[in-house]
């Protein structure tokens, strides 16, 4: 509940990855109802809602990357007023590499209401179908577009347990997975998720080498990879262990911090590194 008085709410809505029939009947009666609709192209917003067989009955404003900080103050003073805003993005939930989470913050720090209409996402529905482990998985949005910087997100990904899902465009997706192959391993497994709930839908799985191979003929659509964490292996040795707390402390950590970040990373008792560490000082 807002302790702002006679304030309105923010109503993030998720919208259809590509079958309109995924659109849930409160979004369509969110659409016709809300004050203000903040939609990522309005034109989409448009088709949408003609798909729907609703006609937005409040004010239609843009909202994408580019004009997203700039609509900021306009929004929160229709809030205030009391507004009940709605904001779309072309599909899936927005704030989820989509526009959204600058808006959803400023709502919060003036403790305005926000809400959810849950729905469709290209995260958990590539997990669900990619036949990996989803009991513990990371998102990663999207990895960089230079070569080298790419290599290091991928190698900062080597220890990575849970499974992860991040998304890439068609026209990079070749040399992405060709650098996870080469940072990560060919065998690591993963599944290329393209055009998840349209026609042509298609889930690709096997390790990184075949897939980067397959993707070197050219993919189109909407992309999604969930890519396996890594197998388990043996704990660093303490006497490994208690150097890298040495070093830290050395880079002006506590000993006790230091001690407890290294210990909890590597899945060793934190009181036996600390007093490890103690000893050998």
């Amino acid at each position: 509940m807002s302790l702002v008085s006679g304030s309105g709410r923010l109503v993030l809505a998720a919208t259809p990855l590509g079958d309109v029939r995924d659109a849930s009947p409160r979004l369509a009666e969110a659409l016709a109802s809300a004050d203000v609709v903040a939609a990522e192209d309005t034109r989409r917003l448009r088709s949408l809602a003609a798909a729907l067989e609703v006609t937005p009955s409040g004010r239609v404003v843009s909202f994408y990357d580019q004009v997203e900080t700039a609509r900021l103050p306009g929004l929160l003073e229709s809030l205030r007023g009391g507004a009940t805003v709605l904001l779309v993005t072309d599909a899936g939930m927005p704030s989820v590499s989509d526009p959204g989470y600058r808006l959803v913050a400023a709502c919060v720090a003036e403790d305005l209401p926000v809400t959810c209409l849950p729905g469709p996402s290209a995260v958990t529905t590539a997990l669900a179908v990619s036949g990996l482990p989803s009991d513990r998985f990371c998102f990663e949005g999207f990895p960089p577009r230079k070569q080298g910087e790419r290599q290091r997100w991928f190698a900062a990904l080597r220890a990575e347990p849970r499974t992860c899902v991040f998304f890439e465009s068609p026209h990079r997706l070749a040399a992405t997975l060709a650098d996870a192959a080469q940072v990560l391993g060919p065998d690591r497994r993963a599944a290329v998720c393209r055009e998840l709930t349209k026609t042509y839908e298609e889930v690709r799985r096997g390790g990184l080498g075949e897939l980067a191979q397959w993707a070197e003929e050219g993919v189109r659509g909407e992309i999604t990879v969930v890519l396996a964490g890594a197998e388990p292996t043996g704990a660093p040795s303490m006497d490994v262990l208690v150097a890298e707390v040495k070093q830290r402390v050395a880079d002006g950590e506590r000993l006790k911090s230091a001690a407890a970040e290294v210990a909890e990373a590597a899945g060793v008792s934190k009181k036996a590194l600390y007093d490890a560490a103690v000893s050998a000082s």
